[in-house]
Order: structure tokens, then C-alpha cells, then sequence
């Protein structure tokens, strides 16, 4: 039976009305319909005739909610754009999107694989998107800073967390359902990072309102992984002053080798993928690539180990006790991305300074701790901000209020649930959540997102399985990328699973054509197992392809 869920304006409507739900409003006359709140300003509501970009027919609308002006004088809105295919196949997808939002990224649904191409709009699906609450653009005197300034506001803070999604969302399904005239009959959340944390903090507060969450490399406890930044650039920072020198491109790829060498065959298959990262952990041992009798090259330096140690075991407070997670070690670590991340960037404006010493660093001190610190905007200053950031002492502000600031970053930034997850709502409402996360992800730890499912796992007595699906993927960074096969589709499985009561089982991947760093894979398929079970040789010595494992 076809599942359909009904707004309660709609409801109403076909009360009163029913030939109503077949009177469809034109993409021209949507923004003088009236048919969203007044609240709502419709700036540009226009047929959008397919191009190379997006080749698809659709209307495009903008919009945005009312101007509100925030206590640190600033004006905020939620601004969205909305794109409602021609040919619509009758379903809605709420794009999360990552970072710090700020931006209204265009609202074209993508399905977070390797293949950029393929998008939730591209299949027929409505799409909308925000920039979450505020202009990442507004405070252009702050530097490098001013992304993250809207953390001064606790309303904006609210917003960014999660106020914003539930905010648009019935705003979006009204301009939807009267553009087309009929209900929408399945609703979509799709994002990762960010945008991951995003579409669980929504399976927590907004459990009635989405029958599938795709959840990508999920940044749910987004405040804790912020200290771990302060971590990394103070670990880098003791091998060299200058953070990019503190690890070369050969020394990272002498770590991933190293972990290669150790696991590849843990699994039953040398294929260059170590899948089972568990047996990993306690067979390779960083130490074994120490510089032995005065050697300096292909090996690491005794300071060089006790970084990456220092970084791996995770922030710690004044009594020892994890201030977030712990992390392994895989074969990403040797990728563009993971460096991006830790160690020294290519953008220029951010005097080649990685993402957790800009970004990082700018949203630690002006959304993640309270009260809000205000940092200078220059790539020194940053770095220095972290440098200096007194882990023990000031970690605990991720958890602090303090006047206007009612709700504290882990209040506004964490699903209410995270630390001993259940999710019963959800789970009564008969929907579904997919969980894909790298075991290379240098931003948040896979261990992390491995708790939060052991938790939700053993609260459900065993069958969170039955509602949540979680996929490790070896090798991969922050993102489809890196020495992993990076072609992949979990957004097609979860609409089965919804909608035809498949539930998923092994994943099929391979490698997309520009990956460069899995170039040694290419041409191979390989098959994501749902956790708990790894990705193993299977029976059949001559078969091909993902063909050739199984899931145990």
C-alpha cells in the first residue's frame, strides 16, 4: 500500500475540499499564491529549462523566512531555494547540507557517491536546500573568522543546530504539495558531515517527518570533535612550528603502507582493502615504523609516533576522562583529503593552513564554546587560537551556558539522544535510517559513529538493524574519495527499504574513473557489509566482482 503522509494545512484543505488536491498552482504564480505563510517572502519562483549543469526541467524557487536582527545586531533569515522537477515522481528530499552552512547550496539533492553527477533532483525528486539561518558572508571584517561569527547570536546558534530544518521543512512540503496538487507520498533527508549530523538530530526531534535518512560520515558530537582540533595542531606543532613540515607526503604514505601490509590479509582476501579494521587494531602497531640505529628516511621519528599517538587516543580533560573519541589507523591517512583536513591545505587565502586550523578553529571559539570567543580572522591567529587552547581547562565550555546562551553547544548541536540512543519514535513510525562513515575520516572518528550504534544496538535488544543500517568504508577520507572504492549508491537501497520493505544487505562499489589515489583498484568491485559484519573472501575462488565476497 502506497504510504502518504498529509500536512495539516492539506488535511484541512481536502476536508473542506476535495476536488482541491488535483488544483495544482503554476511555477509562475507560486509566489502570489498565498499558498505559504505570510511569514514567507517567494523572491523568484521560475521555469528552469534543462542545461549541462542540471539537466534536468524543473521550477526553481527562492525564498526566504522573516528578517529577524540577533543580539549581536545582525540580521537573520532562513533562506532556501526549492527545485520541483517537471516530471516529479511524487517524492521530497530536505538536502542537509555541511560545514558551517551560511550558503544556499543549490538544492540539487546529491546522493553523497563518487559519482557527482547522480542527484536526487536527476531521479525526479523535489529538492529543497538553506544556508540553515544566516549569511556566512556577513561579517566580511572578521576575516577568515566570519563564517562562524553568526555563533554570537544563540537564536543563529539555535538555527544552524537544528531550529532551521524543522523550521523549513512544513514551509517546504506547502510549496511543494500546491505546486503539484497532490500530497507528497515519501519525505527524504539526505546529507553528510554536517549535513549527517543534520539528518540524525532529526531522527531524534523530527521522528514523525521523514520515512529515510541517508547519513553520511556523521559529525553528531561536532562540538567534541572541534577540541580535537585543538588536539592535532598542538600534537603537529611539537614535531615542527610549522604544522605542514610536520609530516610529509612520505611519511603518511609509509603509515598507510604500513597498515596495509599488516591487515590487508585479515580479512581472507589480499585486495589492497583492509576491511576488517577491528582485527586491524590490534595487529598494527605504529611503533613498528620507528626510525631504528640513525636512520632518518623511510621511517618515523620517535616525536613524529607520538603525535599521531597523541592524536589517535583522542582529547582528554583535567582527569584523564575522553572529551570525545578515540581513532584508528587506516590507509586513508596517505590521502589529499585527510592532509587537507590535518595538516597543510592548497588555498592560498588561508596561507595553506589545513581546514581544522580556519574552519576548525573559527567555529571552536565562536559557536562551540560558551560564552562565544571572538578570534582574528588571519590563518596565524587561528592556529594560534588552537595552539593555545587549554584542552583540560576549556573543553568543558562545549557543554557550558551562560546568559542569552540558554542552550549549550551540545544542546543545540548534539540529537538529544546521542550518548544513549533508542530512537523508539523513530522506530514506531516505521522509518529508516542508512549509516555510511569512512574509517579514514580525519574530522570525525568512525569510532564514534561505532559507539553510537553499539549503544543503539543494545537498547533496541539486538535489531536496531531492523530500522538503522551502518556501513564502514575502508580507506575512505572525509567523503567518497581517497584508496576506497568510491562508487557507491546507499541512497537506492534505503528508497527499497522504505518503500518495498527490502532491507539492505551487501552494497556493491567500484571506483570512479577520476579517483586517482584508488588507482590501484581500479577495475575492481568490491561489496559494503552492514555492521556487524565484515566484507570477506567468499566460497567461490573464481568468481568476480563483488561477486567474489561475502558478508559475515
Amino acid at each position: 500500500m502506497k504510504h502518504v503522509h498529509l500536512t495539516a494545512a492539506a488535511t484541512l484543505l481536502l476536508w473542506l475540499d476535495p476536488s482541491a488536491a488535483k488544483a495544482a498552482v503554476a511555477c509562475a504564480d507560486i509566489a502570489s499564491s498565498g499558498n505559504h505563510p505570510s511569514s514567507v517572502t517567494i523572491s523568484e519562483a521560475v521555469e528552469t529549462a534543462p542545461s549541462e549543469e542540471v539537466p534536468v526541467a524543473h521550477c526553481l524557487v527562492r525564498g526566504k523566512t522573516a528578517d529577524r536582527q540577533g543580539i549581536d545586531g545582525k540580521t537573520y533569515a532562513i533562506r532556501f531555494e526549492l527545485r520541483l522537477p517537471v516530471a516529479w515522481n511524487e517524492r521530497f528530499v530536505h538536502q542537509f547540507n555541511g560545514g558551517n552552512d551560511g550558503a544556499v547550496v543549490p538544492a540539487l539533492g546529491p546522493l553523497l557517491g563518487g559519482r557527482k553527477s547522480e542527484t536526487a533532483l536527476g531521479r525526479g525528486y523535489a529538492v529543497v536546500s538553506s544556508d540553515a539561518g544566516h549569511d556566512g558572508k556577513a561579517n566580511p571584517d572578521r576575516g577568515l573568522a566570519g563564517g562562524a561569527a553568526f555563533g554570537f547570536d544563540p537564536e543563529a546558534r539555535r538555527d544552524y543546530g537544528y531550529g532551521a530544518v524543522a523550521t523549513l521543512q512544513p514551509i517546504a512540503e506547502q510549496i511543494v504539495e500546491t505546486h503539484y496538487g497532490k500530497p507528497i507520498a515519501f519525505r527524504y533527508g539526505i546529507g553528510s558531515s554536517n549535513g549527517g549530523r543534520h539528518g540524525m538530530m532529526a531522527a531524534e526531534r523530527m521522528p514523525e517527518v521523514f520515512d529515510g535518512l541517508l547519513v553520511g560520515y556523521p559529525g553528531f558530537n561536532l562540538p567534541k570533535a572541534a577540541v580535537q582540533h585543538a588536539l592535532d595542531i598542538q600534537a603537529w606543532s611539537k614535531v615542527d612550528s610549522d604544522i605542514a613540515k610536520a609530516f610529509s607526503r612520505d611519511d603518511l604514505k609509509l603509515v598507510a603502507d604500513g597498515v596495509l601490509a599488516a591487515c590487508d590479509s585479515l580479512d581472507g582476501v589480499s585486495d589492497g582493502i583492509v576491511a576488517d579494521a577491528d582485527a586491524c587494531e590490534t595487529t598494527f602497531k605504529i611503533e613498528a615504523l620507528a626510525c631504528q640505529s640513525g636512520a632518518n628516511s623511510g621511517c618515523l621519528r620517535q616525536e613524529q609516533i607520538d603525535a599521531l599517538q597523541t592524536s589517535v587516543a583522542g582529547p582528554k580533560d583535567a582527569d584523564d576522562k575522553a572529551l570525545y573519541n578515540r581513532w584508528i589507523f587506516d590507509t586513508g591517512m596517505a590521502s589529499g583529503n585527510w592532509r587537507t583536513w590535518k595538516i597543510e591545505s592548497r588555498n592560498e587565502a588561508w596561507g595553506m593552513k589545513p581546514i581544522i586550523g580556519v574552519m576548525g578553529a573559527s567555529s571552536l571559539a565562536q559557536v562551540f564554546t560558551t560564552p562565544p570567543t571572538a578570534v582574528g580572522g588571519t590563518p596565524e591567529e587561528l592556529i594560534a587560537f588552537l595552539r593555545d587552547f587549554d584542552i583540560a581547562r576549556d573543553g568543558a565550555k562545549v557543554s557550558a551556558t551562560e546568559g542569552a546562551f540558554t542552550e549549550s553547544a551540545l544542546d543545540f548541536m548534539v540529537p538529544p539522544g546521542a550518548a544513549d540512543p533508542r530512537l523508539d519514535a523513530f522506530r514506531q513510525a516505521g522509518h529508516k535510517m542508512i549509516v555510511f562513515h569512512g574509517n579514514s575520516d580525519p574530522v570525525f572518528s568512525v569510532v564514534d559513529t561505532l559507539d553510537w550504534y553499539r549503544k543503539l544496538d543494545a537498547n533496541n535488544d539486538g535489531k536496531a538493524a531492523d530500522f538503522v543500517q551502518l556501513y564502514r568504508v575502508p580507506g575512505m577520507p572525509h567523503g567518497a574519495g581517497g584508496p576506497s572504492f568510491n562508487d557507491f549508491d546507499f541512497f537506492t537501497p534505503l528508497v527499497d527499504w522504505v518503500e518495498g520493505g527490502k532491507q539492505p544487505a551487501g552494497i556493491a562499489a567500484g571506483v570512479t574513473e577520476d579517483n586517482k589515489e584508488a588507482a590501484s583498484l581500479g577495475g575492481k568491485r568490491f561489496l559494503y557489509c552492514p555492521y556487524p559484519s565484515v566484507t570477506r573472501a567468499g566460497s567461490d575462488a573464481a568468481a568476480e566482482g563483488e561477486a567474489r565476497y561475502t558478508c559475515r
